[in-house]
């Protein structure tokens, strides 16, 4: 892209070029130029970070992506073009909601948890940048309840579709309003009947009240 100026002649391309000239004596004087055209070079340089890392390049720090260039001096003398092609790789991150009963376990990332919380994990996605992973973790709680009832001999009771006649505790196992176990116990009671006998006597024209009402003849 240079040029050089020879015997009053420019020239641009290598080679060996003479000029014949007149010496001080009157001679032909032969003037000899033998010129080399030396060549300008250049280099790329594909790079790649993560976000919020730099990338040092020709003593310059970039965080950007971009396309930069330097322009230096090679070894024959001439330009040299460095260009830097800067790639920002992203990080990622995901959130797992989940919930489990008491006395159960979720697994996340190879770790077994029982107990609810936030947890965190930090691994690498698919172009090597950082992905964090997180686990929104629930427990949803069992619940019971306890009813108690008495019947009479002979009769019955039902509970959770079921009809008893005898005492005792008896349990029903469901699922509550928030998907665990819910322990239903029914505590029985057997009431007995009774009864009694009075003798009692009166003379004839007398009367005997019993239970709110008068007699007046035997039986």
């Amino acid at each position: 892209g240079e040029s050089y100026t020879f015997n009053g002649t420019t020239y641009t391309t290598a080679g060996t070029y003479e000029a014949h000239l007149t010496n001080a004596v009157g001679c032909d004087s032969t003037a000899t130029l033998q010129l080399s055209v030396r060549e300008p070079s250049s280099s790329t340089t594909n790079a790649s970070i993560c976000r919020g890392e730099s990338y040092v390049f020709n003593g310059t720090t970039y965080t950007t992506a971009g396309t930069y260039q330097a322009h230096l001096i090679n070894a024959v003398g001439c330009d040299s073009t460095a260009i830097l092609q800067l790639t920002v790789r992203e990080p990622s991150g995901s959130t797992t909601n989940a919930s489990i009963c008491r006395g159960e376990s979720y697994i996340f990332n190879g770790l077994t948890y029982t107990t609810a919380g936030t947890y965190v994990a930090h691994l690498t996605n698919a172009v090597g940048c950082d992905s964090t992973a997180t686990l929104q973790l629930i427990v949803r709680e069992p619940s019971s309840s306890t009813t108690n009832a008495s019947i009479c001999r002979g009769e019955s009771y039902t509970f959770n579709g079921t009809a008893y006649t005898t005492a005792g505790t008896y349990q029903a196992h469901m699922t509550n309003v928030v998907g665990c176990d819910s322990t239903a116990t029914l505590q029985l009671a057997i009431r007995e009947p009774s009864s009694s006998t009075t003798n009692a006597s009166i003379c004839r024209g007398e009367s005997y009240t019993f239970n709110g009402t008068i007699y007046t003849t035997a039986g």
